[in-house]
């Protein structure tokens, strides 16, 4: 009878690499899902150089109005005007309603040229406040100058 012989193996010399990607790829999962809500400050689509107009199929935007002596207005867009001057919690009602009926309706701040950098910077917060998921600045062309 033949003995049975048992073959040497010889130790693997390699390292396996796919708990260290399996490890990466979660670490990426994690990170990417925790950098929004680290970020801080408010989300503005600021144009660059010449900015482009809105959409024409895309709903009319929530204006929000500075005017030269801070008083602050708000047209909705629905023919109705905005010659009520509102305060900043009337603003935040007023959009956050807006937004809970018409989530995609594109909100927008235009403001004088005159008024402190810190106004405009605390309307955007109010209406960050209120849900605006992101907030736009209206420009003149520079043609119309």
């Amino acid at each position: 009878m033949h003995g049975y012989q048992r073959k040497r193996r010889r130790p693997v010399a390699e390292i396996n690499v796919v708990p260290y990607i399996d490890v990466m790829l979660v670490l990426l999962i994690i990170f990417m899902a925790t950098a929004p809500i680290v970020t801080q400050g408010v989300k503005v689509d600021l144009p660059t150089g010449e900015a482009e107009a809105l959409s024409t199929d895309s709903k009319p935007p929530v204006v929000a109005s500075i005017d030269a002596n801070g008083d602050y207005y708000l047209d909705i867009g629905s023919g109705s005007s905005a010659k009520d001057v509102l305060t900043l919690d009337d603003v935040a009602t007023q959009v956050a309603a807006m937004i809970m009926l018409e989530p995609e309706r594109p909100v927008v701040v235009k403001a004088d040229r005159t008024i402190p950098y810190e106004d405009v910077i605390q309307l955007m917060i109010t209406l960050q406040k209120a849900g605006v998921p992101s907030v736009g600045l209206m420009t003149d062309s520079p043609q119309e100058k």
